[in-house]
C-alpha cells in the first residue's frame, strides 16, 4: 500500500516517532483532493494520520507548509505532530475521531478557530490571491474550454472586480488555511481541527472566511452573525463588502479551477449539464454525499459557482460593495 520507494523513510518515522519497525494495522484514506497519499496507522494500539508526499516538484515541498502545520498544532488548530520531516516527505499527526457537524454549530465554533488562526505569527508569503488568480485565468483563456463570449464576459466582471479589491492591502494579511473545506475540518465531538496545511500562507482574511461561509452561511443574518462572532463585534459595511466581493472572487476560481482540472483537450458545454441548487449541492458536500475526487461532482460543482456567480453579478449588493469599497480606500 505505501509505495516501494517510500518504505524506508516511513519505517524510520515510525522508529523514530514511536520506536517502532512496523505499524499494526493500515487504512488509505481517500477523501479529499490531496495529491498526497493519506493512511490511518495503528501503532501500539492508537491511531495516527500518516502522510506521505509523492509530489517532488517545487509545489510539493513540505518546506512550504510543514512550519505552518506546526505553528496550528502548537496552537491546537491542527492536531498532534508526532513527526515531520521535510527531506523525506513524511509526516505523523494525531488522528482525530470525527463527529456529526452540524452547519449551525460550525456557524457557532469557526468564526473562534479562524480568528485564533489569523492571530497567529505570520506565515511566509507565497503568491498574492489576485496574482494567482490571474495565472488561472491565463490558462483557461488559452485552453478555450468553454465558448468565448462566455470567458470574454466573466474577464470583464473579474476587471470590475479587481480594479477596486485592495489587493495589496497587507492590514489583512493574515496566516490563512486557504483550504478550509469540510474534508479539512474535523469535529471531534467539541471542537473543530484543521487538517491538510498544503495551502496555508500569508493571504487575505477574508479568503478563508468566504471558503467556510459558502457552506455554513446560508442568508444576511447569519452573515451578520458569523462576521460578529470573528471580529469580536458587528461587521461594519466596509467589512461587509470586502466579505462579499471576495465570495464572489472564490466563486470564479471555483469555476476556472475544476474545469482546468477535468480539462480533457475539448470544448465543455456548460449549458448541457445538469443545473443542481448551489445551496443543496453545497448541504450534500458537507455532509459527505458528494466526493468532488469525482470529475461528474468538479462539473457540477464549477456550475453552482458559475451560476452563483453570475446572479450575484448583477445583484445591487455588488454595485454597493464595490461603491463602499472604492469610497474607503480612496480616503484611507
Amino acid at each position: 500500500m505505501i509505495p516501494e520507494n517510500k518504505q524506508t523513510v516511513v519505517r524510520k518515522a515510525l522508529q523514530t516517532a514511536f520506536g517502532a519497525n512496523e505499524f499494526e494495522g493500515i487504512q488509505q484514506l481517500t477523501k479529499g483532493l490531496s495529491s498526497a497519499l493519506i493512511f490511518k496507522i495503528i501503532v501500539q494500539g492508537d491511531p495516527y494520520l500518516l502522510r506521505v508526499i509523492t509530489r517532488t516538484d517545487a509545489m510539493g515541498d513540505p518546506g512550504y507548509y510543514f512550519g505552518c502545520m506546526k505553528s496550528g498544532a502548537e496552537a491546537e488548530l491542527a492536531p498532534a505532530i508526532y513527526y515531520m520531516n521535510s527531506e523525506d516527505r513524511i509526516s505523523i499527526t494525531g488522528f482525530i475521531r470525527e463527529k456529526p457537524f452540524s452547519t449551525s454549530e460550525a456557524r457557532e465554533k469557526l468564526p473562534h478557530l479562524f480568528q485564533k488562526l489569523h492571530s497567529l505569527p505570520k506565515f511566509p508569503f507565497r503568491i498574492n490571491y489576485f496574482t494567482a488568480m490571474e495565472g488561472f485565468m491565463k490558462k483557461f483563456r488559452k485552453a478555450n474550454i468553454v465558448p468565448d463570449n462566455i470567458t470574454k464576459k466573466l474577464f470583464e466582471q473579474y476587471e470590475r472586480i479587481a480594479n477596486v479589491y485592495p489587493r495589496y492591502d497587507q492590514g489583512n494579511w493574515v496566516s490563512c488555511h486557504n483550504d478550509s473545506k469540510p474534508e479539512n475540518i474535523l469535529f471531534d465531538g467539541k471542537r473543530p481541527w484543521l487538517v491538510d496545511w498544503e495551502g496555508a500562507f500569508l493571504n487575505d482574511r477574508y479568503l478563508d472566511l468566504a471558503v467556510v461561509a459558502n457552506f455554513v452561511v446560508k442568508n444576511d443574518k447569519e452573515e451578520a452573525e458569523y462576521l460578529a462572532k470573528y471580529f469580536g463585534e458587528p461587521a461594519d459595511e466596509y467589512r461587509h463588502a470586502r466579505f462579499f466581493i471576495m465570495s464572489q472572487m472564490l466563486h470564479l476560481y471555483y469555476f476556472i479551477f475544476f474545469l482546468l482540472t477535468i480539462f480533457a483537450g475539448k470544448m465543455i458545454d456548460i449549458n448541457n449539464i445538469d443545473k443542481p441548487d448551489f445551496r443543496i449541492f453545497h448541504d450534500r458536500i458537507w455532509n459527505g454525499e458528494i466526493n468532488l475526487a469525482d470529475n461528474d461532482a468538479k462539473l457540477g460543482y464549477a456550475h453552482v459557482h458559475l451560476e452563483e456567480f453570475t446572479r450575484k453579478m448583477q445583484t445591487r449588493r455588488l454595485e454597493d460593495s464595490l461603491q463602499i469599497i472604492s469610497g474607503y480606500s480612496k480616503s484611507s
